[in-house]
Parts: structure tokens; C-alpha cells; sequence
């Protein structure tokens, strides 16, 4: 199931704006002289502000978000820098002080977006920001991609290693932009090896982000595939921000799978949270959520069935050597995640 964090329904700002005649504005507002800069793109989103706040507490980093959203609760110490990443006023984010690091979440997932315009805030706007990165000599860029990468398929191995293709997009069309973007950072990673690049994949989030995951166990009656009940592989918010805490070490490079406390039964999630389930036979599933989506029913695309029906499981153990990352958060606490924060 896709994840990220939607971007909000905005005008776009103009990306041709006179970068010299606004780079003193931006020069005035980064005005932090913390340990560590720290750039977060998509900082708007809950995942990215969680991330804000658990490095403002940790006090060896200053935050500097670059979000066309307003960056909601921020503390005064946390610059915001309220621009689309496309938009040469980003680009001042990195030329007018030193950046220490860059952390890359500000990914639209919306399927209700049209495609193209999905393609061009994703791609280009990855691509900007790595050319930035770059250009001004960032010494660490951590990409934040997704274990559904990989996509759902019957004939996946057990574990999938980072190695594996990504096929995900061959049967999920929406999920198209992010395979390209973890090619391009892994491309980046390659071609600009002075840069320590970290790419992450984790597996499904759960917590109160907006995400396809979190909003399918929120329904009160849960869609299933008869016959099928896939093992699943379920991640906390909290362990996800610590997890890009980690890859911001200096030092620490490459592609990493980020798994959670273990695997279990579609089935057994459902019942912890006491959901009532309503099976159908696959022939009718498509044509039903379809319906179901175009009225405004659900908000769980059709593509997504796949991931109730064939197993996607990755194997952790690259992280957990090389990242030294292990999830603190408990299988309960996690899949009830999204009851206990849904509001906040």
C-alpha cells in the first residue's frame, strides 16, 4: 500500500519567480545555527512533522522544511520555508547557507491527482532538489521510498532483499513515480559518491499518517478477497522517524529495507482491531470498489487490492547491521497505531 503523505490542494506557486530578487528573504528566515542543518522536504505532512519535532528535541540539528503547505504547531527554532520544491525559491534554501543534510519526503501520492500532474511535482521536483544537493555540496541525502516497490505478486520469493526488482508498477500505475524515484536516487547515489545517499523502503506505516494502510484498517467495514489472506509486514510512525534518524549518521550509505516488529495474518489485524470484515470474491472485487470509489465511499484505490491478496515481505536485515535499526514499538502497539492517534 502507497506511502507518503498527500500534499495539499493548492495553487501551484509560480516556479519562474525572480530567485534574486527573493533570496534575501530566504537568507533572513534560515537563520538557525544549529549543530546540523537538516533540510526535510514534505515537512507539512505527519510523518514530517513528527520527524521535525524528534530531531528539534534532540538538539544536535536544525530543521529547515521546505513545504508549499503551512507548517502547522512549528516551533520558533524550526524554519519554514512555505515554496514548492520546484521552485527556484527552493533552490535559495541551499545556496544562501550550508546544509549539512537533506531528507526527502515531499511525495504525492493522491490518486485522485491526474497523473501527469503527480509525475511532475514527484520526479522533477526530486530531481531539482538532487541537483541541488550536488551543486552545493551536501554531504548526506536520505530518500524516503517504500517497500512497494517491490509490488505484491504470487511468485515473490519469502523475504525480498534489496536486490530484488521493482516490479511494483507493473499491475499499480499510481505507484509509477516512485519506483522512478528510487531509481533516480539510486542512480544519484552512484553518480555522486561523495554524497552519502541512504534510500529507505519501508514496510507498510502504520500510526496517524494519511496513507493507504492506515486508511484501510480505519474502515468500518473492511473490504477482503475470499480465499485470500496474505501475511503482512506493519511498521510504527514512531520507528520510521527513527530509522531516518539513523541514516542520517555520518558515514552510513546504500538502500536499506525498514521492517517492523514481525509478520502476520491479514486476518489477525483486523480482529485486534476489532473490525468487521466483508468478503468478496475476487471476479467482483474490482468492479465493486470501483464503484465504491467513484462515489466517494471509500478512499481505498482499486489498484491497492493486490496487497490484500499477494504477499509483499522484505527482509530487514541490512538495516539492522549496517543502520543499526530495530523497531522499539511492540506488533500490538503498532496495528492499533491507527485507532489510538486517528485523531490526532
Amino acid at each position: 500500500m502507497t506511502q507518503s503523505t498527500t500534499p495539499p490542494e493548492a495553487d501551484a506557486l509560480d516556479r519562474d519567480d525572480d530567485d534574486e530578487a527573493d533570496s534575501g528573504d530566504i537568507e533572513a528566515e534560515l537563520h538557525g545555527k544549529g549543530e546540523r542543518r537538516v533540510v526535510i522536504t514534505g515537512i507539512s505532512g505527519r510523518l514530517g512533522r513528527l520527524l521535525a519535532k524528534r530531531l528539534h528535541r534532540d538538539g544536535r540539528y536544525h530543521v529547515i522544511g521546505i513545504d508549499r503547505r503551512p507548517l502547522l504547531g512549528r516551533p520558533r527554532d524550526i524554519d519554514h520555508v512555505q515554496v514548492d520544491i520546484r521552485s527556484k525559491k527552493a533552490r535559495d534554501v541551499f545556496r544562501s547557507g550550508r546544509v549539512d543534510a537533506l531528507i526527502h519526503m515531499g511525495i504525492m501520492h493522491d490518486p485522485r491527482d491526474t497523473m501527469e500532474e503527480r509525475h511532475d511535482f514527484n520526479i522533477v521536483g526530486a530531481s531539482k532538489v538532487l541537483e541541488y544537493c550536488q551543486r552545493y555540496q551536501v554531504p548526506k541525502v536520505v530518500c524516503l521510498s517504500s517497500a512497494n516497490v517491490y509490488g505484491p505478486r504470487p511468485d515473490n520469493d519469502q523475504f525480498l532483499t534489496e536486490d530484488a526488482p521493482l516490479m511494483g508498477a507493473q499491475d499499480f500505475p499510481a505507484i509509477r513515480d516512485l519506483i522512478e524515484l528510487d531509481h533516480l536516487a539510486s542512480s544519484f547515489f552512484w553518480k555522486a559518491r561523495e554524497i552519502d545517499t541512504v534510500i529507505l523502503r519501508p514496510v507498510h506505516i502504520l500510526g496517524q499518517v494519511r496513507n493507504a494502510p492506515s486508511n484501510y484498517l480505519r474502515l468500518p467495514m473492511v473490504p477482503t478477497l475470499l480465499g485470500f489472506d496474505p501475511m503482512v509486514q506493519l511498521i510504527h510512525q514512531d520507528d520510521v522517524v527513527e530509522a531516518i534518524v539513523n541514516a542520517l549518521e555520518p558515514g552510513v550509505r546504500g538502500i536499506f529495507n525498514v521492517v517492523g516488529p514481525g509478520e502476520v495474518p491479514l486476518s489477525a489485524v483486523l480482529r485486534e482491531l476489532g473490525r468487521r470484515t466483508l468478503p468478496v470474491p475476487h471476479p467482483f472485487a474490482k468492479p465493486f470498489l470501483s464503484a465504491l470509489w467513484k462515489v466517494g465511499l471509500t478512499s481505498f484505490p482499486v489498484p491497492e487490492l493486490d496487497f490484500i491478496r499477494y504477499v509483499c515481505m522484505v527482509d530487514g536485515s541490512r538495516a539492522r547491521s549496517q543502520l543499526k535499526f530495530a523497531p522499539q514499538r511492540s506488533l500490538k502497539e503498532t496495528i492499533r497505531a491507527v485507532v489510538l492517534e486517528d485523531e490526532v
